[in-house]
């Protein structure tokens, strides 16, 4: 047969394209406990936030070109693993307190929306995304990562008990991939169970939460989690679309990068969210996308996902 043309299936896929700023900055979270303190407790924590963000907003003042730069903000709120108050409660008084601070709330986001938003299961689209990176002289005797809910940065300490021509070798150690000299070694709880449903891990919903931000997931072409205007904030949080555009005239809410302020609670949680992300493989066209239009604005961004994330942890 002749004058037949064979190509990759993704070459002819449609992926839409989702409007970027050129910097996201989390504003934080909210959890049950802080808004237990009530208007004081908000307002110490945009107090204590306000410097940080002020001085990330001004690192991307000056752009090639001398283009303005598109800076968003963004604030999370669990709904996720604990339900308190409702949305007509919180969200008027999360805005009041960081105005107070000179801070604007642009878009805020629930946490359970990581999970699923507008019926698209986010958390196991990224689930099936990550590509572990199976250690040189791994035996297999472990269950993949999608069976057990764990996944690590390098080789775990054997179980000698399970393997007993190497019982006589005592233990060993814990290996990290790639390490600088000492091993680092981080293993992450993804998932566990409750009432026989998986419940995300924090840090696992997390990573969903930073790719939803940098804009790189997508469900069948379609961009997910687009942001909704609401005309009048609901009672109930399954109410709420997962991001609320609080701001008309807000920069798009994904960006090329992301800063986000945090307590340094959660420094062990964005390690093990940097630790997940190593491990997710994003759609190829989706990547190309965001270089080719970053090439078009003069910007050069690092190739690793993880490197287009910073942060600042302050104190409680």
């Amino acid at each position: 047969m002749t004058g037949v043309a064979f190509e990759e299936a993704v070459a002819g896929r449609s992926v839409e394209r989702v409007p970027l700023s050129h910097l996201s900055i989390e504003l934080g979270h909210l959890y049950m406990e802080e808004f237990a303190g009530g208007m004081d407790s908000l307002r110490r924590h945009f107090r204590r936030v306000a410097p940080w963000a002020q001085a990330a907003a001004r690192t991307a003042q000056t752009k090639p070109g001398g283009n303005r730069p598109r800076i968003s903000t963004c604030f999370l709120v669990d709904d996720y693993f604990s339900r308190f108050s409702t949305p007509r409660e919180v969200i008027p008084k999360l805005v009041a307190a960081a105005e107070e601070s000179g801070l604007v709330i642009d878009y805020l986001a629930r946490e359970s929306g990581c999970a699923v938003a507008d019926e698209v299961p986010l958390a196991k689209l990224v689930e099936q995304a990550l590509v572990t990176d199976p250690v040189p002289g791994s035996n297999g005797i472990r269950p993949p990562t999608t069976e057990t809910g764990w996944l690590c940065n390098g080789q775990r300490s054997p179980n000698t008990v399970a393997i007993p021509a190497m019982a006589d070798k005592g233990w060993l150690p814990p290996i990290q991939n790639a390490a600088n000299r000492h091993s680092i070694f981080v293993d992450v709880e993804l998932w566990d169970l409750e009432n026989g449903q998986r419940r995300w891990s924090c840090p696992f919903l997390a990573a969903v939460w930073q790719l939803i931000r940098l804009g790189l997931l997508r469900h069948n072409g379609e961009v997910v989690t687009a942001p909704w205007q609401v005309e009048e904030l609901p009672d109930d949080w399954d109410k709420l679309p997962a991001v609320v555009q609080l701001n008309p005239r807000a920069a798009a809410f994904s960006a090329y990068r992301t800063f986000s302020v945090l307590g340094s609670r959660f420094l062990q949680v964005e390690l093990a969210v940097r630790t997940i992300l190593n491990q997710v493989s994003i759609d190829p066209i989706v990547l190309d996308q965001v270089f080719s239009r970053m090439r078009g604005e003069g910007m050069e961004l690092p190739k690793e996902l993880v490197d287009r994330i910073d942060y600042v942890f302050i104190g409680e």
